[in-house]
């Protein structure tokens, strides 16, 4: 059993997608470019970032190492992109990612929620090798309603504890190492050095059908991770969650975090 398993069928319909602005932003990076415009996504989940930035780009290369997830990703992303713009698959983690042709360079990276699973300087190694010389590459994240701090998100975060112990899971048998530097400073000390942190605020207002689909999208309560317990804690977590958005809507203010890196010679 991989981290990921049993939650493809939730993430594409409960991940919350990336902010606008976020794509405003990061699309700027590109706009001014002659084709070919080329995004590389690393651990692209179902495709939601790709989804979000294809018509700023000519060339879309989708990274994920759930084989699931990959299909998913190419069933929501071929409807949308248009003849001209190629998009390619990749079945296999960030750290073994090849570039799909001779003096391909991407324009820009995309990590999204996903950088903390990586082999961090590895990947940025690597990605030196073919980021173009005024490439970006932009590591993004929200949180979760695990990190979230709130009456109702702490009280679930409680309830999941209850079932599967205090720690943080990651998959079957296993918990979530944190790491112990910002993703900013991981960058600063890469050829990707300079760096600059844009913070986006989120207001999401969720229903109890849409914070337990979400749970079933993570590593930490996957469905899974629950064993023949899944009944017992699914009308345990509608029953929290109803009662506390029976007193206010449930509201998660998050902030949609952009750590954007290119070469110091970059503009």
């Amino acid at each position: 059993m991989n981290t990921f398993t049993g939650t493809t069928p939730y993430y594409r319909r409960y991940r919350p997608g990336i902010p606008p602005e976020a794509a405003e932003l990061l699309a700027s990076r590109v706009n001014h470019l002659a084709p070919p415009r080329r995004l590389l996504d690393l651990g692209s989940g179902t495709g939601q970032v790709p989804a979000a930035l294809w018509e700023a780009f000519t060339e879309v290369d989708v990274v994920e190492p759930d084989e699931g997830m990959i299909t998913q990703a190419g069933a929501a992303l071929r409807p949308l992109l248009p003849g001209t713009t190629t998009l390619r698959l990749h079945h296999r983690r960030a750290e073994d990612f090849a570039p799909p042709y001779a003096g391909w360079m991407a324009d820009l990276v995309t990590i999204c929620r996903a950088f903390h699973w990586m082999d961090q300087p590895a990947v940025l190694k690597a990605l030196d090798g073919y980021v173009s010389a005024d490439g970006a590459v932009a590591v993004m994240g929200d949180g979760s309603l695990w990190t979230a701090r709130t009456t109702w998100t702490d009280a679930l975060r409680a309830l999941i504890q209850e079932f599967l112990g205090e720690q943080r899971r990651a998959g079957s048998g296993q918990t979530y190492a944190h790491h112990d530097k910002p993703y900013a400073q991981v960058l600063a000390e890469s050829a990707f050095c300079q760096v600059e942190e844009t913070r986006i605020p989120v207001r999401r207002i969720w229903t109890p059908e849409q914070v337990i689909g979400y749970l079933y999208s993570t590593s930490f309560a996957a469905r899974p991770l629950f064993g023949d317990r899944i009944e017992e804690f699914e009308a345990a977590a509608t029953d929290l969650l109803t009662t506390h958005a029976g007193t206010g809507a449930l509201v998660e203010d998050a902030d949609f975090q952009i750590v954007l890196a290119c070469r110091p010679a970059a503009n």
